[in-house]
């Protein structure tokens, strides 16, 4: 498939575009600044300029493409650019015609067992609800679009580790293990990612990993 993707540079972002290329997918990196990848060369990798805030920029990079990924992620402070990038990239998709959009989400919307969601929970930590409630804006804007959409939430932990291949699936309530933890590898949820990209289980919907 040919696939755009915003925010190849990113943590997440990276780890998609190497888990796409791995399956032998086309990928467009869309930045703002294209020296950030002036170091990867793969036959089917092409960068270019683009600016996921604006909607006339997401129309033009991502014209014929299959599948538009975003792993769009704001800097400190500027949490709201979450919801103005939601509205940018459907505005954008729709102009463009792209096939799907596949989103990078938060996992703060989850519902979790005790009830309510986990960003409302005691425990969740303070400095994090600034981005969670960003992302669960960004969802609303997603959820109530008519383009296909489909909203991967994280587990409550993603950070680097290894891609085993091997994970469990949730909708809307926060998948955690028999200690009540709830983690993922940012390789193995990229395997995830692509593999809705290729099997389409959940366009116009959410869903969430973890081990």
């Amino acid at each position: 498939m040919k696939i755009a993707l915003f925010g190849a540079t990113g943590m997440i972002g990276q780890r998609i575009m190497k888990e796409a290329l791995k399956r032998g997918h086309e990928v467009t990196a869309i930045l703002r600044d294209t020296t950030k990848l002036a170091s990867h060369s793969h036959e089917h990798l092409q960068v270019v300029t683009g600016d996921i805030l604006v909607p006339q920029s997401v129309a033009v990079t991502t014209t014929g493409k299959d599948v538009v990924i975003s792993a769009f992620g704001p800097q400190f402070g500027a949490e709201d650019e979450l919801a103005e990038a939601a509205r940018s990239l459907v505005e954008g998709v729709k102009t463009s015609g792209a096939g799907r959009l596949l989103i990078v989400g938060g996992a703060g919307s989850l519902e979790v067992e005790q009830g309510g969601l986990l960003m409302d929970s005691p425990g969740f930590p303070e400095e994090w609800r600034p981005l969670a409630r960003a992302h669960a804006e960004a969802y609303e804007v997603f959820s109530h679009s008519d383009v296909d959409w489909t909203y991967l939430s994280p587990a409550a932990i993603i950070e680097p580790g290894e891609r085993t291949g091997f994970f469990r699936i949730g909708m809307n309530r926060l998948v955690t293990d028999e200690v009540d933890q709830s983690r993922i590898s940012a390789e193995d949820y990229a395997v995830a990612l692509l593999d809705e990209v290729d099997e389409g289980h959940f366009i116009r919907g959410r869903f969430t990993v973890a081990y």
